[in-house]
């Protein structure tokens, strides 16, 4: 800085020392030009400095995350109740919307009756367990009885002491307790199988019934909906009678958040050589003429539009725009306790890499003229 302004100053006492002190030559309109644009061009030294070490932009707009409002409900159902006003602050879990839930109660206690039954039914298929269980017990001592009968009759018969048909008989007596005894195994393992049908050591019906439940209470907890956040309701379009559910493709409203605001500020490509995160920025909100916000270089944004293709067919077409592309820069702002830091604020920013620190007080000076220059812009007298 020293150095330009040495190179200026020397450049003015010259032209004033050859053309006015000794004369040596005498000032016209072309010796004006001609010292004008020498002149012009060694400001231009106080001009690049600027632009590569201390960077400025006034295309500059506060960001706010912004969370869509949209009802998870699986049919077609009525807005009853809107219990939020608009730029009114709320805080997280506070409710927004409330919804008809009419339908939606009822599938919740048909739901709790369903997973009732199904307890209810598992207790069933215990017993069913017991019962075919003593069910084989009972048909395998019949069996056992039948067999001993016959191999007595077996032996009486031969020896007079008992007539044929009482053996055959208990033969028939066998062979039916035997398919009862196979029956009642059969049963038994059908039992088994029912209360063995199980996921985590729970009935099968009863996790299904407990699904169907969670799933009911889930669709009524979301016929209110509730902020996901500290923020506000900026444009309130929502109002009751509004049909809302699954025919529904967009959000009913916008939540605008409080937390984490930032400032994007456009550059030019080539006056970001030096930016890096953590550099200190002044800020001029557009909203408060006459103060500078502190802040910091929070990231850049390495990646513009033009350096984004979708898969297809097609080669790219390369057409000179008609302007260099911008990088965006983020910017995290110091907000002063009662400041408001309204989405899409706009403001100027200036980022101070460290680097060229002489020619700092010139930027700032600018930044400042332009915060006082806002009391009077626009002039639309």
């Amino acid at each position: 800085m020293f150095v330009a302004l040495c190179i200026t100053l020397f450049y003015i006492i010259f032209v004033w020392f050859v053309f006015f002190k000794a004369q040596w030559l005498k000032f016209n309109i072309a010796w004006g030009i001609v010292s004008f644009w020498v002149g012009a061009h060694l400001l231009l030294i106080f001009l690049v400095a600027l632009r590569f070490f201390q960077p400025m932009s006034i295309d500059s707009h506060v960001v706010r995350s912004t969370i869509q409002i949209v009802p998870r409900l699986t049919q077609p159902t009525l807005l009853s109740e809107v219990l939020v006003t608009p730029n009114q602050p709320v805080k997280k879990g506070e409710p927004l919307y409330k919804f008809d839930d009419t339908i939606f109660s009822q599938q919740l206690a048909l739901a709790q009756a369903q997973l009732a039954a199904a307890e209810q039914n598992a207790k069933v298929l215990e017993q069913d367990v017991i019962a075919a269980s003593e069910a084989v017990v009972r048909a395998n001592a019949q069996l056992n009885y039948a067999k001993t009968q016959q191999k007595r009759y077996e032996t009486l018969v031969p020896q007079g002491g008992a007539r044929q048909e009482e053996l055959d008989r208990w033969n028939e007596r066998v062979i039916e307790d035997t398919a009862t005894v196979h029956e009642s195994e059969a049963n038994l393992a059908k039992a088994k199988l029912g209360q063995g049908s199980q996921i985590d050591g729970v009935n099968t019906g009863v996790a299904e019934a407990r699904a169907q439940l969670a799933e009911a209470q889930y669709f009524m907890d979301n016929t209110t909906i509730y902020a996901p956040a500290d923020g506000m309701i900026v444009s309130q379009q929502a109002k009751p009678g509004l049909v809302v559910g699954e025919i529904r493709l967009g959000s009913i409203a916008s939540f605008v958040l409080d937390e984490d605001p930032y400032i994007l500020a456009s550059y030019r490509q080539q006056n970001l050589k030096f930016v890096e995160p953590g550099q200190p920025v002044e800020v001029a909100l557009d909203l408060y003429p006459g103060e500078i916000l502190n802040g910091e270089v929070e990231a850049v944004w390495w990646a513009t539009r033009q350096g984004q293709y979708l898969p297809s067919g097609r080669l790219p077409n390369f057409v000179l725009p008609k302007a260099p592309g911008h990088i965006a820069v983020q910017i995290k702002v110091d907000v002063p306790e009662g400041h408001t830091f309204p989405a899409g604020g706009h403001a100027a920013v200036a980022i101070y890499t460290g680097k060229g620190q002489s020619f700092e007080f010139l930027r700032r000076i600018n930044m400042r003229l332009y915060s006082f220059a806002n009391f009077i812009r626009p002039l639309n007298i």
